[in-house]
């Protein structure tokens, strides 16, 4: 049965379009090396300091037991704290567990920032294949154990942490909060995965749907997830801390927002992870934008959907964090 994809908003389209005929749909191994090579001043400098609204530091912190030291960014506002210590939002970054650091979707997590007065803690957690499965998500936790454990000190109050994440650094997000939540460590207040990287199976209709469109495909996917669990991945063995869609209890998590585009891979994993977390009786809300695809608002953050979307996590942190 042929499996048509469904069509992506007209705005997005268009500027999917203005790139050229096939915009890049993801890396294979033998790309991931030149990926990386790409020199920083090829990529677009994105001001952390919001012309002079936040100071940014740069920290390391202790890593998982016998491993190495984690790098943190901090960005905290200059003006002094609107009401008593300030909410912190702990972010991984996206890029296939295989790219990226934790300057990488700073920005967007700034608007909330903004909004809300907020402290932001980027982690850098060590990428695969040369660091598979469980380097990512321990550096992660540990990243996460310093900063609730040092909130104060960076003017954030530790019983207000949400953790977030995009596309890969929502599936880290999402195992992180399975993590601490097993572990009994630090519990945050919520948790926010945007079109979060769930799934190695890679083997829902929207992963086949959207096999050779868009931004992020089914080979893009499987590449990967196998960079990071090698011939595991697909396999019986994956432990939920890897592909949280694993996971066969998803009780006593903190709240969750989740996003995801309707024409994008990670589709129909989202909403069955939403799905799954109310049939725990969680708490979720689940957004679903039409024509969106992976990373829409931040590929085109001028379109109408983007801008929707972007409010919509905003909205539902002020609920969160309000007293």
């Amino acid at each position: 049965m042929l499996l048509v994809p469904p069509p992506f908003d007209p705005e997005l389209d268009a500027a999917l379009a203005a790139v050229g005929p096939s915009a890049p749909s993801g890396p294979s191994l033998a790309d991931i090396a030149a990926l990386r090579a790409v020199p920083e001043a090829a990529v677009p400098a994105h001001d952390l300091t919001d012309g002079g609204a936040f100071t940014t530091t740069d920290l390391t912190v202790p890593g998982p037991e016998g491993s190495p030291d984690v790098s943190l960014l901090v960005v905290r506002p200059v003006a002094p704290p609107r009401q008593g210590p300030r909410p912190v939002i702990y972010h991984s970054h996206g890029g296939g567990m295989v790219l990226g650091n934790n300057r990488a979707g700073v920005e967007l997590v700034l608007e909330w920032a903004r909004e809300l007065d907020a402290v932001v803690v980027s982690v850098e957690y060590r990428l695969a294949p040369e660091h598979p499965y469980p380097a990512g998500v321990e550096d992660v936790y540990a990243g996460l154990l310093w900063t609730a454990r040092h909130a104060g000190e960076l003017g954030g109050d530790p019983e207000r942490i949400v953790v977030a994440g995009a596309s890969a650094g929502g599936g880290l997000t999402a195992a992180l909060a399975l993590l601490a939540r097993d572990r009994e460590g630090p519990r945050p207040l919520g948790q926010v995965l945007m079109y979060p990287m769930l799934d190695d199976r890679n083997d829902t209709v929207s992963a086949h749907q959207m096999a050779g469109v868009g931004a992020w495909d089914r080979t893009a996917n499987e590449t990967a997830w196998t960079a990071v669990l090698g011939d595991a991945r697909g396999g019986p063995d994956v432990p939920p801390y890897a592909a949280p869609a694993r996971a066969s209890d998803l009780s006593g998590l903190p709240p969750a927002f989740l996003d995801v585009g309707s024409a994008e891979t990670f589709r129909d994993e989202v909403v069955d992870y939403a799905s799954r977390i109310w049939r725990a009786g969680g708490v979720a809300e689940l957004h679903v934008w039409p024509g969106g695809f992976h990373g829409f608002d931040a590929f085109a953050p001028h379109t109408v959907l983007a801008r929707t979307a972007r409010a919509a996590r905003i909205a539902w942190l002020r609920r969160l964090l309000a007293p």
